[in-house]
């Protein structure tokens, strides 16, 4: 969804993929071997599946539904994603199905030192409302606080409503976005489906209303610090940056991937 045809970004938010859902037959999985990043923080959130998270810092960390894994790549880490073993060989298949997204830090953030944090489901807040199910996955909305290491002001929860239950969104910040996971929902006089992201004016008092039971990604936060360039993984506010993290990672600079020997290749090697 993001980035998109004249909008790059909703708050520091600048990739935004939807992945499944799906079910890989006995045998098969995700296999996303080690390549880079840099300039920008990734997400992943899972509502079915199980992935095993490896990086060159030497994390080993199994992301189940409802967790965060939070990954800041500043100067440059590398890091694969793959369907577990036992997950992979189960006689009824491997599920599929969650959210990966990519913060763009700060400028002044672009080049700090890569980490990662993993944030297990019931550590994260939870807000009920009436017909409502928050769960705050990073940054600060109705007046909670997520344990992930933010680097500018933001917010992204995860919504299930159930039919008829409606919701306002967080009013603080610049920019807003809801994305449709699950189910159907109103805004305004219009209806959005799965596969739609609606991106709200700032200063305007916003509120959805689901129609059945449904599942959205609430984003959003303040305006990036100025455009990006994005090629492949690499996210920067500098082009020559990007050309010496392509470099990089063609002549093999950057730190390896210990458990997991493959790798992605440059894309136009």
């Amino acid at each position: 969804m993001l980035p998109s045809g004249g909008l790059q970004t909703v708050g520091p938010f600048i990739f935004f993929d939807h992945m499944g859902p799906a079910v890989f037959v006995p045998g098969a999985g995700v296999d996303v071997r080690p390549h880079p990043h840099i300039g920008l923080a990734t997400v992943t959130y899972l509502y079915a599946g199980e992935f095993m998270h490896r990086d060159s810092l030497g994390t080993a960390q199994l992301i189940r539904p409802g967790d965060v894994n939070w990954m800041v790549a500043g100067s440059g880490i590398v890091h694969s994603e793959r369907t577990p073993p036992e997950v992979r060989h189960a006689s009824e298949g491997a599920p599929i199905h969650g959210i990966q997204t990519w913060i763009a830090l700060p400028r002044d953030s672009e080049e700090v030192v890569p980490a990662f944090e993993h944030h297990p489901a019931a550590t994260l807040p939870e807000i009920d409302r009436p017909g409502v199910r928050l769960r705050l996955i990073a940054g600060e909305a109705y007046g909670r606080r997520a344990p992930t290491s933010v680097y500018s002001p933001m917010f992204y929860v995860d919504a299930v409503l159930e039919a008829g239950a409606s919701l306002e969104l967080p009013a603080e910040y610049a920019e807003r976005a809801v994305y449709v996971a699950e189910g159907e929902v109103v805004a305004g006089d219009a209806r959005y489906l799965v596969g739609q992201m609606v991106v709200f004016s700032a200063d305007v008092a916003v509120s959805i209303a689901a129609s059945s039971t449904s599942r959205v990604m609430l984003l959003g936060g303040a305006p990036l610090d100025g455009p990006r360039y994005v090629w492949w993984n690499f996210v920067s506010s500098s082009r020559e940056r990007i050309e010496q993290a392509k470099k990089d990672w063609l002549e093999r600079r950057f730190a390896p991937v210990p458990g997991d020997d493959e790798r992605i290749p440059l894309p136009e090697d």
